[in-house]
């Protein structure tokens, strides 16, 4: 008579692998035994990994000091983003904590839209609050995302970057951070009806409520519509919270023919920078965005654009200041480099007129140091840069 073989955990017969267990003779355990060992297992694990690192909840005020050392200026945005990151982890924890069962007010996550040039910090305001919460955090761009079946990719592939942040840790994943930037570039081409989709436009704004929204989201885990027969993996979006940022572009003027103070002849930067800050819904509509999106993003803000002022002290205050940086690497070839306050002047001059904000000081530093990086063998070991080298460098390349 043939010996049929049998799972000795759970009895089961069947025409498949049967593994044996080591160091035990005639015994044998299944795959679905062995599938089931290994999920329980990955789940004690998850568990315990939750309870070592929690989410560490600071207050208002510590988000705003930790986000000075990093960003300067934007005093306003960043008080404003600070709240709205305290809220949302603040009922992260709530839900998860063991009063749970006494959630009689549901708590709405509140997803935040950035407004402002390029170069004023929408992109290191993000970054740094996941630096300071150790989060799980990635950047999406908006630009490459079309309506699903069209060339691009979908509007699930932002969620993709954020579990491939993670090694595809779900639970984790679920409480990161994604920042969706040039958000702008998705707005309504035209209010006049087309023969035309619009599919990298008003098609990507609906695909995008769903997710943020809270839902649970099918999403492919390596990215799009190259592996059709992938197994999508699924992923609530009720506790991930969103930072759009976006220049926008022309609003100045939307906002100008609502006030009634579009006027012939010279507005000053003080008064175009109030008027600002004093975006309204109706204003995005106009742009371009969709009444619906505009209101996943309950919390608004507006960068300044920055002057002479503030980029100088962003060359050389922050934690990460540009001049930090490159003194930095030079100091790790023994080279102490030392620039004058006349020649940051020079550089900041520069950078305004060429109108990309904070990127644009990298670009004119990367001229400056060049040269002395590129003969770093024949560099002294004490390197003073005056405004004569900035001006040769600078204004005669």
């Amino acid at each position: 008579m043939e010996n049929i073989l049998m799972c000795n955990f759970c009895g089961r017969k069947k025409n498949e692998i049967i593994f044996f267990v080591s160091g035990i003779n005639n015994s044998h355990i299944c795959n679905f035994c062995i599938d089931k060992t290994y999920s329980i297992i990955h789940s004690n694990n998850t568990k315990k990994k939750e309870e070592i690192n929690p989410i560490q909840i600071k207050k208002p005020k510590e988000i705003k000091c930790f986000l000075d050392e990093y960003v300067i200026g934007q005093n306003e945005a960043k008080k404003i983003i600070s709240v709205a990151v305290y809220n949302h982890y603040k009922r992260i924890l709530f839900y998860s904590s063991s009063k749970k069962n006494e959630k009689e007010i549901e708590i709405e996550k509140s997803n935040v839209l950035l407004i402002g040039n390029t170069g004023t910090g929408k992109t290191l305001l993000a970054k740094s609050i996941s630096k300071l919460l150790n989060v799980p955090f990635s950047i999406a761009d908006a630009t490459t995302l079309t309506e699903a079946g069209y060339v691009g990719e979908d509007v699930e592939s932002i969620l993709t970057r954020l579990l491939q942040s993670v090694n595809y840790d779900i639970r984790s994943a679920e409480k990161g951070i994604i920042f969706i930037d040039e958000i702008d570039k998705i707005s309504k081409k035209s209010n006049n009806p087309s023969i035309t989709r619009d599919v990298s436009g008003e098609g990507v704004q609906q695909a995008l409520l769903k997710i943020l929204e809270g839902s649970i989201i099918n999403v492919p885990p390596q990215g799009g519509r190259k592996h059709p027969e992938q197994k999508m993996i699924q992923i609530n979006t009720e506790n991930i919270l969103f930072i759009a940022g976006g220049s926008f572009d022309g609003i100045d003027q939307i906002i100008l023919n609502r006030t009634n103070q579009n006027s012939i002849g010279y507005i000053s930067n003080k008064n175009k920078t109030k008027k600002n800050n004093n975006i309204i819904a109706e204003d995005l509509i106009k742009f371009g965005l969709i009444p619906e999106l505009i209101g996943r993003f309950p919390i608004i803000t507006h960068l300044n654009p920055l002057d002479k002022n503030a980029l100088k002290k962003i060359l050389i205050k922050p934690k990460n200041a540009l001049i930090k940086q490159y003194q930095k690497l030079f100091n790790m070839d023994n080279i102490s480099v030392n620039i004058t306050d006349e020649a940051l002047d020079i550089i900041v001059e520069e950078t305004l007129k060429l109108g990309l904000g904070a990127r644009g000081l990298r670009t004119f530093c990367e001229k400056i140091f060049l040269e002395y990086i590129f003969n770093i063998e024949n560099t002294k070991s004490i390197l003073t840069i005056g405004k004569e080298d900035v001006v040769k460098k600078l204004l005669h390349s």
